[in-house]
């Protein structure tokens, strides 16, 4: 069992159950988004799809994890940094992904321009994904 991933529930009022723990802890061991394929293929034969899918759609509306959209069109979700809650999910940052090895990944740290919205639109989140090669492939080139 993870302690991570048990304070987490735990931070965001869900129940505890060996299905999510084993989900969060695949999360926390990644540092990029992560595709329902990809979570399956981690938890093998111990958790069904549909529990993952399930668990996802939990996480996903408690604020534990936010979608991740990319060229691929292949939804991916990565964890939420310590600022998103069941009733503020705030994710307007930038999303990178590497040609090379396909990983999608947050960059946290990078300001997002403000677009103004025209009269009667109403900006509910923002998604900005760059597309190149990621600091891991450009050193191996």
């Amino acid at each position: 069992m993870s302690v991570a991933a048990t304070y987490l529930l735990q931070d965001f009022n869900l129940r505890n159950t060996n299905q999510r723990e084993e989900i969060l802890k695949i999360f926390l061991e990644h540092k990029h988004a992560l595709s329902h394929a990809d979570i399956e293929k981690k938890v093998g034969e111990s958790i069904d799809r549909v529990t993952v899918y399930r668990t996802l759609k939990t996480f996903l509306s408690k604020g534990v994890v936010h979608k991740v959209l990319d060229d691929s069109g292949v939804v991916k979700y990565a964890l939420c940094k310590n600022t998103c809650t069941t009733k503020e999910h705030s994710h307007d940052h930038v999303h990178f992904k590497c040609v090379e090895c396909g990983v999608t990944n947050c960059l946290e740290n990078v300001v997002v321009p403000e677009i103004p919205m025209p009269a009667g639109y109403e900006k509910l989140e923002s998604n900005f994904l760059m597309v190149g090669i990621c600091d891991q492939c450009s050193n191996t080139i």
